[in-house]
């Protein structure tokens, strides 16, 4: 019970038993009259679920009264610390047992009791006696610690929230809310809701966030399918990103993210009334623009557009040719014929990298633009196989292509006499 606790009961216990220790003049009569009167009113005590005050009560805070208000404390239980169920001998077992058998379950540590004691116990009262002792936990509290990114773009936390359901071809859908959000301004760099949660649509978010906002520098993100995978922690380290990920079950990193997904729900998704995946979009864009942005946070004092805009400086700003190092990187070998096969599409590579291993880098959505890779050298774009052209080429016995290609056209007549 704390200070406070205690004062409130004193003052309480003070009020009930006022006239008869205030030196007021009561005769015997009188004074049992109050006595019977305080008993069988109804009190409002403080901390306790009772409306009535024995007779012995009252007459017990009068004697226990010495002229000083803390004498009207609560008094603390003799045998505070004590088990009033078990005695000292079992007591003792059932912490040793504890302490044996620290990873053990109460049913477990009851059924060893009772074979030594051959006695029965309750899962309440053993319960109880452990979580008393502070013996129902045995692990080290975790050390958490409050933090903040020192700059815009030191740190971008991102997750996936799962949306209203849309009407879709017909059919209701289930939408997520893919964003990313700078730790240090709270600014929504990038977010939409999608009809998928997988890596081709994080990705599109992700570019999205590094073309209007720079590049961070690191990124710290859930333990999904989508960011789990190679190849984005290739195109995080290809851009000098530390892609971090949070520790299973332990969202307490990821506070702010989480935070505003509650804002969302609270201050968008309960006004809005679209019906469609572009209605929902493009009202959650104004909202994001022109309140979210422009609204002073309460834990920065300041929007998060202008704190984010404010120390412009540290932003890295994305390379131009920033849509490369999202492509997919494919091991292929170069067959004798100089073909390639990638995604069911056959190409043409140069006549040195026959027999090679070669890295293929290509766009999902524009696999038929495939560029060649070998020793972290380009040897250009990938020509798709072409038959008709391919037998008119000459060729010469060292592989060598010769510009000379035979007309589709001849002027021979085949199977005539001369």
């Amino acid at each position: 019970m704390t200070e406070n606790q205690k004062k409130e009961i004193a003052v309480f216990r003070f009020g009930v038993i006022g006239e008869f220790v205030t030196g007021a003049q009561l005769d015997y009569g009188e004074k049992e009259r109050l006595l019977q009167d305080k008993c069988a009113r109804k009190w409002m005590i403080p901390h306790s679920g009772r409306t009535r005050l024995s007779r012995s009560t009252i007459l017990g805070w009068v004697k226990q009264y010495n002229g000083r208000i803390e004498s009207l404390y609560p008094k603390s239980r003799s045998d505070q610390g004590n088990s009033r169920v078990f005695d000292d001998d079992t007591a003792s077992l059932i912490i040793k047992l504890r302490v044996d058998k620290k990873d053990a379950t109460v049913h477990t540590l009851i059924e060893s009791l009772q074979k030594i004691t051959c006695k029965k116990y309750s899962y309440s009262s053993v319960y109880r006696f452990l979580r008393s002792r502070g013996l129902m936990n045995t692990s080290h509290p975790e050390d958490r610690r409050k933090f903040e990114a020192q700059n815009p773009n030191d740190l971008w936390q991102s997750d996936v929230m799962h949306g209203p359901k849309i009407m879709c071809e017909g059919k209701m859908r289930k939408t997520y809310l893919i964003a990313i959000i700078d730790d240090h301004s709270r600014l929504i760099t990038a977010a939409g809701f999608y009809l998928s949660e997988n890596l081709k649509t994080y990705l599109k978010v992700l570019e999205q966030a590094f073309l209007t906002r720079g590049l961070p520098r690191k990124l710290y993100v859930d333990n999904g399918p989508a960011f789990r995978s190679h190849h984005l922690r290739y195109v995080a380290a290809s851009l000098s990103i530390a892609l971090i990920h949070a520790r299973p079950y332990k969202p307490q990193g990821k506070g702010k993210i989480e935070r505003w997904f509650r804002t969302v729900r609270l201050q968008f998704l309960q006004q809005f009334a679209g019906k469609t995946l572009e209605d929902l979009n493009t009202g959650f864009e104004k909202w994001l623009n022109d309140a979210y942005h422009q609204k002073k946070h309460s834990s920065t004092g300041q929007t998060p557009f202008k704190r984010f805009t404010s120390a412009m400086e540290c932003i890295r700003v994305a390379p131009l040719n920033l849509k490369d190092h999202f492509r997919k990187t494919a091991r292929r070998k170069v067959a004798k014929d100089r073909t390639i096969t990638l995604n069911g599409s056959m190409f043409e590579a140069p006549v040195s990298l026959i027999g090679r291993h070669v890295d293929v880098k290509y766009h999902e959505d524009t696999p038929q633009k495939a560029e060649v890779i070998y020793k972290n050298k380009s040897y250009g774009f990938l020509s798709p196989v072409d038959l008709s052209v391919n037998c008119r080429v000459k060729r010469h016995r060292w592989n060598e292509n010769d510009i000379r290609i035979f007309p589709a056209v001849s002027d021979y007549k085949g199977g005539q006499l001369l």
